[in-house]
């Protein structure tokens, strides 16, 4: 597991397919609006039955998970003003959590992949679409 941080602020969370441990690991804190964790148990396991009890919940921004299921992306990390920070390249069965500041991809081998994110998104609202200032 990858914390992605700059000035002390956490961008990202990234889980590499290389990531094996027992039981229940969390990465995030409960503070965020997406939850990762990693489950790994033996045959037999039993995850009881339950039911998630509705809960009201203020999210302020939009955070996303992606799981590359094939193929290479680099990941561009840039900051609330739009400066580029900085790189990381995904592979298949890489995980990583978007959680702050801005980002931009480049797919570097074909790729398949998931989103997942809070909805419902609102592409008018919920975007802003800036040029790549990397250098």
């Amino acid at each position: 597991m990858e914390k992605i941080i700059y000035n002390e602020k956490l961008y990202a969370i990234i889980l590499r397919h290389s990531f094996k441990k027992k039981g229940v690991t969390f990465f995030t804190e409960n503070h965020l609006s997406q939850q990762l964790a990693f489950m790994n148990h033996p045959k037999g396991h039993i995850i009881e039955p339950h039911l998630h009890i509705p809960n009201k919940r203020i999210i302020y921004s939009t955070q996303e998970v992606l799981c590359i299921k094939k193929g290479i992306l680099k990941v561009n990390f840039y900051d609330e003003s739009k400066s580029y920070l900085g790189k990381e390249i995904l592979c298949k069965g890489d995980t990583i959590l978007l959680i702050s500041g801005g980002h931009g991809f480049e797919v570097i081998e074909e790729i398949e992949m998931l989103e997942i994110k809070q909805g419902p998104f609102n592409h008018k609202n919920d975007k802003i679409r800036f040029n790549d200032t990397q250098p």
